[in-house]
């Protein structure tokens, strides 16, 4: 679900005040973990594209460009191929002012190359800034990756061959999963994780929290973190502004947050928080999760919200 497609569905027809234009630049920057590079606090991501026209993907990832977003993120699956033809008819305008990023879903050397080739070619570049294997989600693709013939033999091939500059690897079903990868967090200068307000109230199961378990582990070993779901899918929006879920999640120890926006108006939006971006104190942190806790918003907590978790 697209947090503000939700949103503006609930909402339209109404005669609200369109806001201002954001302005270019001013937005936060973060170190990437152990890797020196600087980003944006908040990125473009490439998860929706697939739910408009190309031409209204192009203007987003433009305006994303000028507004002084310097972090891309996309995915060899996401829309089945058709979200790395946005960015390549657009990035190759400004490629090597952006961080650019993608991932790959094989565990097989063979296979995993063959993606890359397919990611370089579509977004018509020569290199990718951060590769990434994509939603590592159980112990046993653990193993296969690091198998004899499994996919960390292609990311680090790519890396060396300067194919990718960083590599990194993506999770957002168990937390204790990430827990294992980072054992070889030496191999990896990346993880990405889901991050929210509602993440420590997973059916009172502290070892499904994200926040509690594996970001942690990945703060412990320096790798640089990237937060996912920010807005719950837009579950959390019935009862927190998209400000304050954008805030919490900043006010972790992460890099950056890739957002999903797909219209102008949403990039806007994103823009215009970051600007303003200054981190909850931790009173206001715990107001948010006792809100969350307390039992009266059932459908903002636990299995019923995080349908993503293993368990």
């Amino acid at each position: 679900m697209n947090r503000r497609v939700f949103v503006g569905g609930a909402l339209a027809g109404l005669a609200a005040p369109r806001a201002a234009r954001a302005k270019p630049g001013g937005i936060p920057m973060r170190t990437l973990g152990r890797t020196g590079q600087k980003l944006t606090i908040i990125g473009q991501g490439g998860a929706r594209f697939g739910m408009i026209p190309l031409e209204e993907g192009k203007a987003v990832v433009r305006r994303a460009y000028e507004l002084g977003i310097n972090y891309f993120d996309m995915a060899r699956a996401y829309s089945d191929g058709h979200a790395e033809e946005v960015y390549g008819a657009v990035i190759p305008e400004f490629r090597k002012e952006i961080f650019l990023t993608t991932k790959s879903l094989q565990r097989t050397r063979q296979a995993a190359e063959a993606d890359l080739e397919t990611s370089l070619r579509t977004m018509k570049t020569d290199y990718v800034d951060l590769w990434q294997m994509h939603m590592v989600s159980t112990i046993q693709e653990v193993e296969r990756i690091f198998a004899p013939g499994g996919a960390i033999e292609a990311f680090e091939a790519a890396k060396k061959a300067g194919k990718c500059r960083f590599i990194g690897y993506t999770n957002c079903r168990d937390p204790q999963v990430h827990v294992e990868m980072l054992k070889r967090a030496e191999r990896f200068d990346t993880c990405l994780m889901p991050l929210h307000a509602a993440d420590t109230c997973f059916s009172d199961s502290p070892g499904m929290s994200f926040e509690r378990t594996a970001l942690p582990a990945a703060v412990e070993r320096g790798v640089g973190i990237f937060a996912i779901k920010t807005f719950g899918n837009a579950f959390l929006l019935r009862t927190f502004s998209p400000g304050d879920c954008l805030r919490y999640v900043l006010s972790l120890p992460i890099t950056a947050a890739p957002l999903g926006a797909c219209t102008l108006g949403q990039i806007e939006d994103d823009v215009r928080i970051a600007q303003k971006f200054s981190p909850l104190t931790p009173e206001q942190k715990q107001a948010m999760i006792t809100r969350v806790a307390s039992g009266k918003f059932d459908t903002i907590r636990g299995p019923a919200l995080e349908y993503w978790k293993t368990r």
